[in-house]
């Protein structure tokens, strides 16, 4: 006679199996195509940069930023390097997703910290949007991409705690096109 036991062990085994299989058939589906309208426009951001910016006490600080294309042209790939002026480092990975028709970025960094945003394409310039916690409030929190040149272009990191009616910009990033 069998134990019951050992039914129900085979039956997850079965399950975990059967997952497996479904997992693999979805990795070998064929690559979305990537070449959209929708998925270049990230792509003023593309190359590696000087980056600039001054902090609260008037202090200048410089660091480096490496963007690229990667995965088929799907995902936008930064490396930042905040040294010598800052020992920061991080990097983001930023893909456009199709079914929301929005812009998805992930930030991770050698603090330990985690930041996720939305957005897209707004009179001209790129801006992607999270809520956050701070000091026990939530409060928005967004990039701004402006003054897109060929080889420069800001960044702005503002805030509001009115959710959206009005922005306070926190810090200013100069970016120029290493040479």
């Amino acid at each position: 006679m069998i134990d019951a036991k050992w039914v129900r062990f085979g039956a997850r085994v079965a399950a975990s199996g059967a997952c497996a299989l479904a997992s693999a058939g979805a990795v070998a589906q064929a690559p979305a195509d990537c070449r959209a309208a929708e998925h270049r426009q990230f792509d003023f951001w593309i190359g590696d940069w000087i980056v600039r910016w001054t902090d609260a006490q008037g202090r200048a600080f410089e660091g480096r930023n490496r963007i690229r294309k990667t995965l088929d042209d799907c995902v936008v790939l930064e490396e930042f390097d905040g040294r010598p002026g800052t020992p920061l480092r991080g990097i983001s990975v930023s893909t456009y997703d199709r079914k929301a028709g929005r812009w998805r970025q992930t930030w991770v960094d050698n603090g330990g910290g985690y930041l996720d945003f939305e957005g897209g394409i707004e009179a001209g310039r790129m801006v992607l949007v999270r809520r956050a916690s701070v000091g026990g409030r939530t409060v928005l929190q967004r990039m701004v991409f402006g003054d897109i040149e060929r080889d420069a272009l800001t960044w702005d990191w503002q805030r509001s705690d009115d959710e959206g009616r009005t922005w306070t910009t926190t810090w200013r990033l100069a970016y120029r096109r290493v040479p």
